[in-house]
């Protein structure tokens, strides 16, 4: 064993040995992420970088904040896990909070271990309730890499299999960019997605379907949306026939898109089911689903989640909300996130490789395009996103084509970090020239 795995090669090198090669690293050079205070990071070679990326979106509060590490310290020194076969406590007071936080009556909670699962849980429920196996998704989204959730994601190059326990059809509206409406106004823009969703309905969904699942704001899809309203006009339509309204609010949820907790609710409606993950744990792994009693209650066989909900991340995530409200962090955000909008505006005035900025709160987007102002350009991109890490700045990237540049800093980011990181941006777009 020491022969095959000799200790003398780079950490990069021993990653190659025994991670599959899917699994995706960032950069020419990766690097490993060491220690985290506020908005920033350490790598192995103590360099500093201001993250704005935030563990995709999930270091929601900051990294090392002393409230939630107390209460993981104090959790740990009493017990790690005891499974949802027996009661217990912080568990059963965050899905109080999050039944109460949701909107939907009678809530149930169903805690998981990550967003892939809580999806997962989602669409078993739905399809179980509704007696069908007809989903509808929307193009360009991504629900997680499950089995179930795979064949519901609207992006080819995140979908390594085409077998499904569904038959999927996917809709348009949430990524206006590139969508065939695009030149229409925003009720227009609603109708016209309307009514794909009701010829789908009527012409390509065989029998009842079973439910819609959507993110209110794509996440790996580049942060489009849709206009505010589409999905409260979506879930009139999917009514008609009994179909079920999932949101997916694993990168939406806590106040992310600043004007609401939820993004759902934009659009002026109540989902059925709710998934989330990410932010409530802060770095911990929790997810799960908020829904209907009638709907959470539907199973006839007995289930559990192993990990879901378990103490160690219950009280985290706690403590975690707890922080969130008591530092108005969902104000923050849409502060903030109006200061970034309008520093990427500037930016994008004085650079035609940026074809459009979009998103809500602390989760922008910036597509890079041709000289034609259409073209994806996926290597511009790529260039920003080293330049960015080289000035100390650690952003994202996504979208279909791989073009779109990714900010979504933890929502206690200051004024002076959001100055700091347009600096560097800036410079780097400069680059480009």
């Amino acid at each position: 064993m020491a022969d095959s795995f000799p200790a003398n090669r780079s950490l990069l090198d021993r990653h190659r040995a025994v991670m599959p090669k899917w699994m995706a690293l960032y950069y020419s050079e990766p690097i490993e992420l060491k220690k985290g205070e506020g908005r920033r990071v350490w790598d192995q070679n103590d360099r500093v970088y201001l993250d704005f990326f935030g563990g995709i979106l999930t270091t929601m509060t900051g990294y090392n904040v002393p409230e939630v590490v107390a209460a993981i310290r104090e959790q740990a020194g009493l017990m790690l896990h005891s499974s949802t076969l027996y009661l217990i406590e912080s568990q059963i007071e965050l899905a109080e909070i999050l039944a109460e936080k949701s909107g939907i009556p009678d809530a149930r909670v169903f805690f998981t271990s990550s967003g892939s699962e809580a999806n997962d849980a989602a669409l078993m429920l739905a399809t179980a309730f509704r007696r069908s196996n007809q989903v509808l998704a929307m193009r360009h989204s991504y629900h997680g890499r499950s089995f179930a959730t795979v064949p519901v994601t609207g992006i080819n190059s995140w979908s390594p299999t085409a077998l499904s326990p569904f038959a999927v059809h996917y809709v348009h509206g949430s990524y206006r960019f590139r969508s065939p409406f695009r030149t229409l106004d925003d009720a227009a823009y609603v109708e016209a997605c309307a009514d794909d969703l009701a010829n789908l309905l009527e012409v390509a969904v065989s029998g009842d379907p079973a439910c819609l699942i959507a993110e209110p704001v794509l996440g790996v899809g580049g942060f489009a949306h849709a206009p505010d309203g589409l999905f409260g006009r979506f879930n009139e339509i999917l009514k008609t026939r009994g179909g079920l309204f999932i949101s997916d609010e694993v990168q939406t949820g806590w106040g992310r898109t600043g004007d609401h907790f939820w993004g759902y609710q934009a659009h002026g409606f109540t989902p059925d089911l709710i998934t989330f993950a990410k932010g409530v744990g802060n770095g911990l792994a929790i997810g799960g689903v908020i829904g209907r009693a009638e709907i959470m209650d539907c199973f006839d066989k007995s289930s559990i989640s192993t990990f879901g909900g378990n103490p160690l991340a219950t009280r985290g995530a706690l403590a975690n909300l707890a922080y969130l409200e008591a530092n108005g962090l969902q104000a923050n955000t849409r502060i903030r996130g109006a200061q970034l909008r309008a520093g990427l505006q500037a930016i994008a005035s004085r650079q035609p490789a940026i074809g459009e900025i979009r998103g809500k709160g602390l989760m922008l987007g910036v597509e890079l395009v041709g000289s034609d102002g259409r073209v994806p350009d996926r290597a511009a991109a790529r260039m920003v996103l080293e330049a960015a890490k080289a000035k100390g700045l650690l952003i994202g990237m996504g979208g279909v084509h791989g073009n779109v540049l990714r900010l979504a800093p933890p929502l206690s980011v200051t004024e002076a970090e959001c100055v700091e990181a347009l600096g560097i941006l800036g410079d780097c777009f400069a680059g480009l020239a």
